[in-house]
């Protein structure tokens, strides 16, 4: 399990924590739903790292790795390339 998975984690447990009758607190399915989605998103994040990453050990060139991401090789490898 990563580092943002426990945080996103930390974050659902400490929400189920909150009793709605004494909290002043609305629903929070509109902000679990927010979290859900932000952890979708850093997932998707880490999968294109490794995606771009294992293009890269299989030798494909930046401007390769650029037409799949639809950018220039320059911004795939500043974005990528760097790590």
């Amino acid at each position: 399990m990563s580092e943002k998975t426990t945080h996103y984690d930390d974050e659902l447990t400490a929400l189920d924590a909150i009793n709605p009758q004494t909290h002043p607190a609305r629903d929070a399915q509109h902000f679990r739903r927010i979290l859900a989605a932000r952890q979708g998103v850093e997932d998707a994040e880490a999968e294109l790292r490794n995606a771009v990453a294992a293009a890269r050990e299989a030798g494909d060139s930046w401007t390769i790795i650029g037409a799949a991401l639809n950018t220039t090789r320059q911004n795939a490898y500043q974005r990528f390339g760097r790590s």
